[in-house]
Order: C-alpha cells, then structure tokens, then sequence
C-alpha cells in the first residue's frame, strides 16, 4: 500500500511540476513575444541574461510543483484542504472575498520574506540570483535562487488547507499570481497610464511599481498592493519603465 500510493503522489508532484513550467513557458512567453513587438530592443543584448533567467525558472517551476502536486492528489484522493467545487457551498459573495483573502495573504507573506531576503546575508545567499537580472525581462518572474522559490512555494499549499475556496477561484488566484508576476518584471508599462496613476493604481503594483525596486533596491517590496510598503514606509513612487 505504501508504494502504490508514493508511486501515485509522485506522479501527480511531476505532473503538476510540469504545469506549471508550462505555465511559465506560456505566460512569459507570451508576454517576451509582446515586448518584443510593442518595444523592439528592450531585451536586445540580453540573451544570456534571459537564458540564465529561463534555467532558475525551471528550476523554480519543480520547487512550485512537487508541493502543490501532492497537496492536490490528496484533494482528490482524501479530501485534504478546504478547496470546494459545489457552488452553493458557501454565500456567492464569498466566491470574491476568498480571491482577495488569498492574494493579500500571499501579499503579506512575499511582503516579510522579501524584507528578508535583502538583509546581506540572505541577499547574497539567494537573493542575488533574482537581481542578476539587470533589467528584469518577462522571463524573470520566477528567476529565483532554491532557498528563495522554496519560501515562495510554500503559501498556496499552505491557504488551502486554511481558508476555503472553490477550485474556479483558486484557478483565477493562480492565473492573477502568474500574470502579475510576468507583467511586472518585464521592463514597459502594461496597464494604462489612466489606472497606474488612478487612486485605484495607487494601491496597486504593476511594473512601474516593481521596476523601482530593481533600480533602487530597498523600496517597493510588495507584489499585488502597496498596502504594506505605505504602512512601512518602504514605498517609493513609481519607475517610468
């Protein structure tokens, strides 16, 4: 009994790991293939940059996957986690909450870890390897070090078995941690001027946000608001990327 089910929880962390390499593949793909015809150039030079920032991802992509491939095969095995599929489970207005719940949790958790990993010690233990990528590029949003992607791993595994959320939602939690994370490093300006200088935008991160941090380093920590850097004092206006 022992073996099949190792057998089986393995199979399923080697699947998920490939999803989400896959994920990565596509979504930042997606967005170099966008860059390179909205601003021809930007990543001119940067080949070997892009190569080493596509090597840590992958690597990343198996530190993301084997966790949430097994914690997803005991959903679905035994009923682990608080993830629901019956939409009448809980109140229609919860299906929103438990997405913002989510993302500020997760918001909260990269907010302190990140502090962390700029203290020198961490910073040059693991850290590094994510700000070796001068500028940031739409392949860098995983470029992390194995210590840094583990701390990271660790948060959606973890939210499910915590607060319920129905399976559709945590696939739009997910699809917004991809999408943010890519848009964010790749060096321009998605989202209109109109709502990045919005009062809405000025809880927001987008590029313009992030890019501040790899200028200047010790500012700008967040990853979907600035709730905690105002609070902090740790943020630091906008780039112009």
């Amino acid at each position: 009994m022992i073996l099949p089910t190792v057998i089986a929880a393995g199979g399923a962390a080697l699947a998920m790991t490939a999803i989400v390499a896959l994920r990565y593949l596509l979504a930042s793909g997606g967005f170099a293939l966008a860059t390179a015809r909205v601003r021809p150039g930007l990543y001119a030079g940067l080949g070997r940059q892009i190569r080493a920032e596509i090597g840590w991802s992958l690597l990343s992509a198996a530190i993301y996957g084997l966790p949430a491939g097994v914690v997803a095969w005991g959903w679905q095995q035994f009923g682990w986690t608080l993830i629901y599929r019956d939409w009448q489970a809980y109140p229609l207005w919860y299906l929103p909450l438990s997405v913002l719940v989510y993302l500020f949790a997760h918001d909260t958790w990269f907010y302190w870890t990140h502090r962390l990993m700029h203290r020198p010690r961490w910073f040059r233990l693991a850290h590094a390897v994510h700000h070796a990528s001068r500028p940031p590029t739409a392949w860098a949003a995983m470029s992390f070090h194995p210590i840094e992607a583990l701390s990271g791993a660790v948060v959606i595994p973890a939210l499910v078995f915590l607060v319920p959320i129905h399976v559709a939602m945590l696939g739009l939690v997910l699809t917004v941690m991809t999408v943010m994370g890519v848009t964010n490093h790749m060096g321009w300006e998605l989202f209109p001027r109109a709502l990045v200088h919005s009062r809405l935008g000025g809880w927001l991160i987008t590029a313009s946000h992030h890019h501040r941090h790899h200028e200047l380093y010790s500012c700008n920590y967040g990853l979907y608001f600035r709730v905690w850097d105002r609070l902090c004092g740790t943020d630091r206006g906008l780039s112009q990327p």
